[in-house]
Formats: structure tokens, C-alpha cells, sequence
């Protein structure tokens, strides 16, 4: 593995959409990114304990386990407090909002995004 390779930046995209983690996941890799991804709070806990992201996009609605639950189990976790978390949700209360930040997320996207939009909170995140 050449030096490229250890500098590429994994995101763990969860998200209980298919259709959204795939645009995310388009998004990501033509940024440079490798992706892994989730479909709830739960399988994105069990990705984490074994390979921990550079960066987290995060769902706040997902079954089984939610973004903001997965948010402070993973600041608990070993290493948890180094990915950044970047919420991407159609939450748009600022309660909400500053709920999330409160909690340990980094940035927070709104529902629907574009390139532009995750390529700026990546940057503002350190990560661009």
C-alpha cells in the first residue's frame, strides 16, 4: 500500500435510506473518500468498534437505534471522541440542532443535500 492509500479518509455513512446512502456515497468517493456504510445506529456501533471512520454522516430518524443515541454511545466508545460527525437530517428545529452539537456532532446538513453542500461541511470539519 503506497502513501496515497493511507491518506484516503474513510466516511461511515448511516442512514436508514438506501437511495440516501447511495447519493452520499457518489458524493464521498468523488471527494476522495472511502465509504463504508449503515442502515440503522446499531450496525454503525458495530462498524465503528472495529474499524473507527475519520468521519461519521449521520441520520437522526433511523429504527432500531438513532442518530443522536449513536452519537453519544460513540463519544463513550474507545477512540470515540476522534471521528468527526457531521448529522444529516431533515431536522430542522434549532433545538434540534443544537441538541446534536451539544452532543458531539462537529457539523449538520439539511435533507436534501448536494456535493457542494457535504463538500463544505467537510471542510469547515478539517477534513477537506
Amino acid at each position: 500500500m503506497g502513501k496515497e492509500a493511507a491518506d484516503v479518509k474513510l466516511c461511515l455513512v448511516v442512514d436508514d435510506s438506501r437511495v440516501v446512502r447511495k447519493v452520499a456515497r457518489r458524493i464521498l468517493e468523488d471527494l476522495g473518500f472511502e465509504v463504508a456504510e449503515a442502515g440503522d445506529g446499531v450496525e454503525a456501533l458495530a462498524w465503528v468498534r472495529t474499524t473507527l471512520p475519520d468521519v461519521v454522516l449521520l441520520d437522526w430518524n433511523m429504527p432500531v437505534m438513532n442518530g443522536l443515541e449513536f452519537l453519544r454511545q460513540l463519544r463513550r466508545e474507545p477512540g470515540g471522541e476522534a471521528p468527526r460527525v457531521v448529522f444529516c437530517s431533515v431536522e430542522n428545529d434549532l433545538d434540534r440542532i443544537r441538541e446534536a452539537l451539544d452532543h458531539g456532532a462537529n457539523e449538520y446538513i439539511m435533507k436534501p443535500f448536494d456535493g457542494d453542500i457535504v463538500a463544505s461541511k467537510l471542510a469547515l470539519a478539517g477534513l477537506l
